[in-house]
């Protein structure tokens, strides 16, 4: 009896360290937009400029969207959180799209200074990087927390 409540203790722990260990791997991601831009972007709007069915900002200026590039945590993060789908998923559904000539993927940049460059010198941008890279150049318009799901 003894044994069976001390595995079962031991189990606990362990479930709650690879949580712990899971969680820590992800970053927040903060959704930003040139600062002159007073749009207000709920997830609905942020998910509809990636996927490419809303093409404007209700200022009535295009969406210009911008992702990290492939492998990229940050891109791997807003994908999960955001979109709810993987990456796979949606380079199939922009490559469909491509193919039929009906649309463009979201521009692709290496970093988040690039994200980050780019976005404060365009005022039709957004883009998504990590929380903590953010600076007052741009305008953060929602945050992800790590750990969370669509």
């Amino acid at each position: 009896m003894q044994d069976l409540k001390k595995r079962i203790v031991r189990s606990v722990v362990l479930i709650c360290l690879c949580n712990v260990i899971i969680t820590s791997v992800y970053a927040d991601i903060a959704v930003i937009v040139h600062p002159t831009n007073n749009s207000v972007l709920d997830q609905k709007s942020i998910e509809r400029i990636y996927m490419g069915k809303l093409k404007s900002f209700e200022n009535g200026r295009s969406a210009l969207p911008i992702n990290a590039s492939k492998g990229a945590a940050t891109r791997e993060e807003f994908n999960r959180l955001l979109m709810g789908r993987s990456d796979s998923q949606l380079t199939a559904f922009w490559s469909k799209l491509m193919f039929t000539g009906k649309g463009t993927p979201p521009m692709e940049l290496a970093t988040d200074q690039d994200i980050l460059a780019t976005v404060s010198a365009n005022q039709d941008a957004i883009g998504y990087v990590d929380a903590a890279s953010v600076t007052d150049t741009v305008k953060v318009v929602k945050i992800y927390n790590k750990g969370t799901s669509k």
